[in-house]
């Protein structure tokens, strides 16, 4: 069979993205594949972004936009403008954005409007809460898309009652899979977290916390809440809680001058495979993260959501995780609730083998349009 001429463009900017395109990087290297990929510098701290790219073993990318902080529509805005460069000069057949971020809404809208095919990785999510930016990215991208890729079939479901045609929609599970399975097999205990916590990194041993998102750590009174809740559950349960930092809460905590509780270490950003080893020996997690409740639904371990909705209704369905918004007292009782939870649930996020499916429906549909034309 002639060989697929198809140019691949990657479009990623956040931790969260580098980590679920990864498999996708990884198939089109070793399949020989064209691609190349744009980091649009959304996550422009090295913690939080590049160090991801060597430890996860990926190139680096060939083109490189330079993040700052803004407003969302500056913030697009920049990353339109460096990506319509990127692709008037580089042509690719496809692009490929993953997610709801600011970079996945840039990448999609310019795509587009240079009538480049889109191919949107993890379609299909609703929170619907229109107050959450990601919502408004998640919702526009999936319109402006050619290819999407939803995770399940509920997500499919999202996008068909919105008018978007059965056949550009092609349920594959999620990468985040494929990744999850990858680092439990790499993963080793993250020495640095017992020698600055005194605590150790066992098998049920800790609570693992993550907070990160404007709505939770951009306000005083909000993030306050969250650390109260931390110190009711610490103060009950003895167990140490472990914290790695987002750059976005450090600020607001040095800021606002707010008090860490006893019981509670703060430690930099973590290596996904460092993550995927605290998530795999938790008691519980506490997070406002929709990976990281992806993550510990897959590996069985018990979360609860400090944000008021998820986009990730499957998690909860399967029993691996709970809502709890960000009330101390409603925190602590989640705790309690999640602590005594059988881990029994199934995974619904398939078997990770999705960026084999994602790739193969692209280069299929690719070929479809060639034989066609």
């Amino acid at each position: 069979m002639k060989k697929i001429k198809c140019k691949i463009c990657i479009i990623l900017g956040t931790r969260p993205e580098i980590i679920k395109m990864a498999p996708l990087i990884r198939y089109c290297a070793k399949k020989r594949l064209s691609y190349f990929v744009i980091n649009t510098g959304q996550h422009y701290d090295y913690l939080m972004s590049g160090v991801f790219f060597r430890e996860l073993g990926l190139p680096r990318p060939k083109y490189n936009c330079d993040g700052k902080s803004g407003t969302h529509a500056e913030e697009t805005a920049r990353m339109m403008i460096f990506i319509e460069g990127v692709l008037l000069k580089d042509r690719p057949d496809v692009v490929i954005v993953e997610g709801d971020t600011n970079s996945t809404l840039a990448g999609a809208l310019t795509a587009s409007k240079l009538h480049i095919p889109v191919a949107h990785v993890e379609a299909g999510l609703r929170s619907f809460d229109r107050r959450m930016p990601e919502e408004i990215n998640r919702i526009l991208v999936d319109h402006a898309a050619d290819y999407l890729f939803p995770p399940t079939r509920e997500s499919a479901k999202n996008l068909r009652a919105e008018g978007i045609p059965a056949r550009n929609i092609f349920v594959v599970g999620n990468t985040i899979v494929d990744m999850v399975y990858l680092n439990m097999k790499i993963a080793k205990k993250p020495s640095i977290i017992e020698w600055r916590c005194g605590a150790r990194v066992a098998q049920d041993a800790f609570i693992l916390v993550t907070a990160h998102r404007p709505e939770n750590v951009d306000s005083k009174k909000v993030l306050g809440n969250i650390l109260k809740g931390l110190a009711i559950v610490y103060k009950k349960h003895k167990l140490p809680v472990i914290y790695p930092l987002h750059p976005r809460a450090e600020k607001m905590l040095h800021n606002a001058g707010l008090k860490v509780p006893a019981g509670v270490c703060l430690t930099d950003p973590v290596s996904h495979a460092d993550q995927i080893y605290l998530i795999q020996n938790a008691r519980v997690v506490l997070t406002d993260s929709g990976g990281i409740q992806e993550e510990c639904c897959i590996l069985k371990t018990p979360c609860v959501t400090l944000r008021d909705n998820t986009e990730r209704p499957e998690t909860v369905r399967a029993g691996g995780n709970i809502i709890a918004g960000t009330d101390p007292r409603r925190i602590s009782a989640c705790v309690d609730i999640m602590m005594k939870r059988k881990r029994r649930w199934a995974n619904p996020f398939g078997d990770g083998r999705s960026a084999g499916r994602i790739m193969s429906t692209i280069l299929n549909m690719r070929r479809s349009k060639e034989l066609s034309s």
